[in-house]
C-alpha cells in the first residue's frame, strides 16, 4: 500500500482544505449525536423532575469522536440512543451507570453493522481517502512491512475513526485530566503496566501464524483506539473503579485484555473498547473486595486494642 505524498500540505490554502475537509464528515456527525442524545436526556430530566446533566456533553462529544468519519448518520443517532437510554437511563440516569455510555452506544453499533463499524477499513482526514487501518494490516502481515512510521502513528497520519489517531494531541488532553485530577493516574499507570507486560508476554512467546504476536506494546500503543480508551473512557470517574487499589487492578485488567483480544481474535484486532467494556463489569466486585478487606484489617486493629 503506497500514500499518496503530502507535499501540498505545505501550503496554507492546502492545509485550510484539510480543515474544511475534515469539517464535513465531523460535523453533521456530531450534530447528529448531540440533537439526538441532548433529547434524550431532555426527556428523561422531565421524566424524573431534574436538571439536565452536563454528562451528557462529555458523553455526545466521545461518542462523535468514536465515529469512522463516514458513518452512516442515522447509525450515528442509534447508536448515541443506545448508549445513553441503555447504557445510563434505565439505571438511574448520572452516576448511577456501570459502563461507559458512549462505548455502550459504540459497541452496540459494532454488533449492530459490523461493516460499518469493524474499524478494517476509514478515512484518513489529512490525505482525504480510504485505507486499511494499521490493526488491519497488522493481523494480517508483520507490523514491520506497514506502510507507516511509528511517528506517523504518533502524530496521526493514519487511517483510524476521528479522535484515535493523533496520539499526541491526546496526551494533551491527558495532561489537563490529570492536572485537574478528572483522571486517575493509577489507572492509567495500570492500563500501561497491563499492556507492557501482554504485549512483552506474547512477544517472547512468538508465532510463526499470528503477527500479531510480534507487535510491541509501544505500537499498540499508538494503533487503533488504545490512547483514545485509556485517555477519555478508561478513566471515566463513573464507570471505573472508586478504590486507590482498586483503580490499579482495574487498569491492569483492561491493558491485559486489550492485548488479548488483539492478538488472539484476529477477527476483531482493536480491543479497546470491548476491554474498557470488561473492566466496568468487573470494577464493583474489584472495589468490594478492596473495600470488604480494608473492614476486615480495621477490624482486627479495633480488636487487637
Amino acid at each position: 500500500i503506497r500514500r499518496p505524498p503530502r507535499s501540498t500540505l505545505s501550503s496554507s490554502s492546502a492545509a485550510s482544505d484539510v480543515y474544511k475537509r475534515q469539517a464535513v464528515y465531523f460535523l453533521p456527525i456530531y450534530l447528529v449525536t448531540f440533537i439526538v442524545g441532548i433529547g434524550w436526556e431532555m426527556i428523561f430530566a422531565v421524566i424524573r423532575k431534574h436538571e439536565i446533566s452536563e454528562g451528557a456533553f462529555v458523553t455526545t462529544i466521545l461518542f462523535a469522536l468514536s465515529c469512522p468519519p463516514d458513518a452512516p448518520l442515522w447509525q450515528v443517532a442509534l447508536g448515541i440512543s443506545v448508549g445513553l437510554v441503555i447504557g445510563k437511563e434505565i439505571f438511574g440516569g448520572t452516576g448511577k451507570n456501570f459502563l461507559n455510555p458512549a462505548l455502550t452506544g459504540r459497541a452496540f453499533l459494532y454488533f449492530a453493522y459490523p461493516a460499518s463499524w469493524s474499524g478494517d477499513m476509514a478515512w484518513i482526514a489529512v490525505d482525504g481517502y480510504t485505507a486499511a487501518t494499521m490493526l488491519g494490516m497488522s493481523a494480517q502481515e508483520s507490523y514491520m512491512n506497514m506502510p507507516y512510521s511509528w511517528n506517523e502513528a504518533f502524530m496521526g497520519y493514519i487511517p483510524g475513526s476521528i479522535g484515535e489517531t493523533s496520539v499526541v494531541a491526546i496526551l494533551l488532553g491527558l495532561a489537563v485530566l490529570l492536572y485537574t485530577k478528572i483522571a486517575s493516574w493509577r489507572i492509567v499507570a495500570g492500563v500501561v503496566l497491563g499492556t507492557v507486560f501482554t504485549a512483552t508476554l506474547f512477544n517472547l512467546t512468538g508465532s510463526d501464524t499470528n503477527p500479531m504476536f510480534a507487535i510491541p506494546f509501544w505500537w499498540h500503543m499508538v494503533m487503533g483506539g488504545y490512547m483514545f480508551g485509556l485517555v477519555f473512557m478508561a478513566t471515566e470517574p463513573v464507570s471505573g473503579s472508586h478504590t486507590n487499589q482498586g483503580r490499579w487492578v482495574y487498569g491492569f485488567v483492561i491493558g491485559f485484555m486489550v492485548i488479548m483480544i488483539r492478538v488472539l481474535n484476529p477477527a476483531y484486532p482493536e480491543g479497546m473498547m470491548l476491554a474498557i467494556l470488561f473492566g466496568n463489569l468487573l470494577s464493583p466486585l474489584i472495589d468490594h473486595y478492596f473495600v470488604s478487606r480494608n473492614i476486615k484489617q480495621r477490624a482486627r486493629v479495633l480488636n487487637a486494642e
